[in-house]
């Protein structure tokens, strides 16, 4: 991906916490599936494996159908909203993964993430919260507080989805 170092970058932290008593271990046992963050993504119809082995570092996938506007083809069609993610680092002890968008055609000239599942206890309820962190390049066609309310929506729904599945198992 081209590298824009003059443009400042968008740093942006969403957080969700999960009520059901899941434990963040349990959240992060589904979540580190690289290569199937479609299963709880809402607008992520597609992810798979496109390179390396799912979970390892340096494993590439590619993900289709986000809520996130593609770049047009200038044929007067829009194309399917893309990309291709490496998995930067994953630690199951601190239960975080790292990952950065190689390629894509959503406007993202440069994307490094962090995600970090953690126990949250609550006035004796136990839970546990999601925080996801994410370091951009300025997107045109892009306003930072819509960026912003997509990744909320998209954490909270996600985050919704796994509560759900993990409490009826």
């Amino acid at each position: 991906m081209e590298k824009k170092d003059s443009q400042p970058k968008w740093e942006v932290k969403v957080s969700t916490r999960l009520e059901k008593a899941i434990s963040a271990d349990q959240i992060f046992s589904v979540y580190k599936d690289f290569f199937g963050l479609n299963k709880w993504f809402p607008s992520l119809s597609t992810c798979y494996g496109i390179h390396g082995e799912n979970g390892e570092v340096g494993c590439i996938r590619y993900c289709a159908g986000f809520s996130l506007p593609p770049e047009s083809d200038g044929a007067g069609e829009a194309p399917v909203s893309w990309s291709k993610e490496r998995l930067v680092a994953i630690n199951p002890i601190e239960r975080t993964l790292t990952y950065e968008i190689v390629d894509c055609n959503i406007g993202f000239k440069s994307y490094f993430s962090t995600v970090r599942i953690f126990p949250d206890e609550i006035d004796g309820q136990k839970g546990c919260k999601i925080e996801w962190f994410i370091t951009v390049d300025q997107v045109e066609r892009m306003r930072l507080e819509d960026l912003v309310k997509k990744y909320e929506v998209g954490l909270q729904r996600m985050a919704k989805k796994m509560e759900d599945a993990l409490a009826s198992s």
